[in-house]
């Protein structure tokens, strides 16, 4: 199984953080410029430009591939289908002309000129429309292009605005809302190996914003304990030997938290009766 993954930008550190957090550890470190293999002999990665990891995945150079998805709608694969979003690497397609200008609706650019660095999803979306521009590919600095007189609008990827601000483009409407996902081929789908690392990805995912609560309970407070953990499905109960100062059995008490419920549960538990608590860090989570 071989999954391809971006070489390079702002998505190749995350991408090898997540396969690292997975269990995916890279035997061969995570800078050579072809491939490396990882502790499952089974999985290895292939390094590829996150633009071409639809194509390598659809013509079987791999199987499994980790990139937005604007890249895969720009390359109008058609045998891949998503298998998990990896949440990180978030954006949006937008169509923008100057803030200055009179384009303010996507009907304005009716025989109008739009530059992109997206032509295939720019089409679709104006297909989608009923609008019928120009559309003119180019491939860098796309967000000086009306400043310039080669566009009267762009199609372009923003995450904060500022770069927009900044060139005094506004935002006329959405193309498309992008991020990371893991993709396959439909091919392999069904190969059990492909969901042994669709669920170790998820479960780094499911993990992330968790914490582990454990405590002791006497158990003539254990309801009242319970009533105020905010956990997942409720707590896990079991029982240890000892007792509290006033001879009362005592029972261990596990609950799974969001990170931000963490500071009140505690307050709340210790009012009701818990003691020896403790919070860890959940490294991945299976549901």
């Amino acid at each position: 199984m071989r999954i391809a993954v971006p070489n390079k930008g702002r998505l190749h550190e995350p991408t090898i953080d997540l396969l690292e957090r997975a269990g995916l550890h890279l035997e061969n470190g995570a800078d050579r410029k072809l491939y490396a293999d990882t502790v499952d002999p089974d999985v290895s990665v292939l390094f590829a430009r996150a633009a071409d990891i639809p194509e390598y995945v659809s013509d079987g150079a791999a199987d499994l591939g980790i990139t937005g998805l604007d890249q895969v709608h720009e390359a109008r694969v058609d045998d891949v289908s998503e298998l998990l979003d990896l949440e990180f690497g978030r954006c949006r397609l937008v169509l923008a002309a100057p803030e200055d200008g009179d384009i303010e609706t996507v009907d304005d650019l009716a025989g109008k000129t739009v530059a992109t660095e997206f032509p295939n999803i720019t089409r679709d979306f104006f297909d989608d429309t009923g609008v019928e521009p120009d559309i003119v590919e180019v491939t860098g600095a796309t967000e000086l292009t009306p400043h310039v007189e080669m566009a009267d609008a762009i199609v372009d990827i923003t995450s904060t605005g500022t770069t927009l601000k900044m060139n005094r483009l506004a935002v006329v409407d959405d193309v498309l809302s992008s991020s990371v996902r893991l993709f396959g081929r439909e091919d392999v789908l069904s190969e059990p190996k492909v969901e042994e690392v669709r669920t170790a990805l998820s479960s780094v995912k499911q993990a992330e914003g968790k914490r582990y609560l454990m405590m002791n309970v006497p158990t003539t407070k254990l309801d009242d304990v319970r009533d105020v953990i905010p956990g997942m499905g409720g707590p896990t109960v079991m029982d240890i030997a000892g007792k509290d100062e006033n001879g009362d059995e005592k029972v261990a008490v596990h609950v799974v938290v969001d990170e931000q419920d963490v500071f009140e549960t505690i307050t709340e538990v210790k009012k009701a009766g818990a003691s020896d608590i403790l919070v860890t860090e959940i490294e991945r989570l299976i549901e």
